[in-house]
């Protein structure tokens, strides 16, 4: 009997397409994945979620971690273990993904959105001082793009003032803060696992704490509130949430850990490759990078140093043309209709409009690389004309 298989059989795959992110899929994750699907069941259920949640942790040197659905769902957990609720604000970044925010928001506390610095694109942690007012219940930073927060800036305002500073690493996996991996610095620190990210479950994330009591109070709020310490079967002690990873989304995981500095190696690799070819033009830079700490580079990013002759979405339109995905830097959250616009926050305001993510997956060739390069280069010159 023949079994039909859509996606391998998709006749618009196009193999010319250069897509912005994609998973490095080898026969280990294949191996892995198919033991998970035919013996991860029964009492084998958790094996490889136990296996990839120690083999994480041990990756980035931190005590604990819980493998989650998303990084989304890990952000929810961990805030509501802080006890983030209403009446309560968050200070965040304007620059950054919905996903940063809208646990905040669900769990009924108000977002205060602070400015990035101009360099890293990262919060601005002298304006996250100012921000601070008696409803303030925690800072969450978020490692743009891989690019770095200033760290220590942000843990003397967490200690000073007795907040929690909560990491968000969805992008940056492999960067170090000297010599420390990021999302290891504050209270707790999330991950994402998304199939774009560097490295991929397919969609997923984690969670990861020093702070034992932390890790016990995530544990019970993602088993629907049940505290497995108890004798009595299925009573929930508190009213909790599922954000659980699968035993076959961690058996992917695993092979995609141990295989994380062959992946990691070639973000760089082509992050060098962009930087290279562009380095005797001024009119153009990219994720920056501080002396003493290393960027993963999840996303290149070029950045125009200023707005004159450049439209972002006819930028697209050209990679478009020629069956490259690009995407734009993310707008400021206070520009959505949902929020309260904030215009002071100028440097978030200014950046989208003159600044592209750029195609990295792990193996992309350098004749795509040199198309890509090609289609930017134009725009660079017209520029600089």
């Amino acid at each position: 009997m023949n079994i039909m298989i859509p996606y391998l059989n998709n006749k618009n795959d196009d193999p010319c397409h250069i897509p912005m992110t994609k998973p490095s899929i080898t026969n280990r994750e294949i191996s892995y994945v198919n033991d998970a699907i035919k013996n991860g069941w029964g009492s084998n259920r958790n094996n490889y979620i136990e296996e990839f949640e120690k083999s994480f942790t041990d990756e980035i040197d931190i005590k604990y971690g819980l493998p989650t659905s998303s990084c989304t769902g890990a952000l929810h957990l961990g805030l509501a273990a802080l006890g983030v609720g209403p009446g309560d604000e968050v200070i965040v970044p304007e620059s950054t993904w919905i996903a940063s925010v809208a646990p905040i928001v669900h769990l009924g506390a108000k977002p205060i959105f602070v400015d990035i610095l101009k360099e890293s694109w990262c919060i601005n942690p002298s304006l996250v001082e100012s921000a601070i007012t008696s409803k303030t219940k925690a800072i969450l930073c978020v490692h743009l793009y891989g690019n770095l927060c200033e760290l220590n800036q942000l843990m003397n305002i967490s200690t000073k003032y007795n907040i929690p500073l909560i990491e968000d690493s969805a992008e940056a996996y492999g960067s170090y803060y000297l010599n420390k991996h990021a999302g290891t610095f504050g209270t707790f620190g999330v991950f994402s696992f998304h199939g774009s990210k560097t490295i991929s479950t397919g969609e997923g994330g984690i969670i990861v704490t020093n702070d034992e009591e932390i890790y016990k109070k995530v544990k019970i709020l993602n088993d629907h509130g049940l505290d497995r310490q108890f004798d009595k079967q299925y009573f929930p002690s508190q009213l909790g949430y599922k954000f659980k990873m699968t035993n076959i989304q961690a058996a992917m995981g695993l092979a995609q850990v141990e295989r994380s500095q062959e992946i990691l190696d070639k973000k760089i690799e082509i992050m060098k490759f962009y930087k290279n070819y562009f380095s005797d033009y001024n009119s153009i830079s990219f994720n920056h990078e501080n002396i003493g700490n290393k960027n993963s580079f999840w996303l290149p990013t070029a950045l125009f140093k200023n707005k004159k002759n450049f439209c972002i979405s006819g930028l697209i339109r050209d990679f478009q043309s020629q069956n490259i995905d690009a995407r734009s830097f993310f707008w400021p959250l206070s520009s959505l209709s949902f929020f309260q616009s904030n215009k002071k926050n100028n440097v978030s305001r200014d950046i989208p409009k003159r600044a592209i993510n750029l195609p990295s997956f792990h193996d992309i060739t350098e004749g795509q690389l040199l198309k890509i390069c090609s289609i930017l280069e134009n725009k660079v010159q017209e520029i600089e004309a």
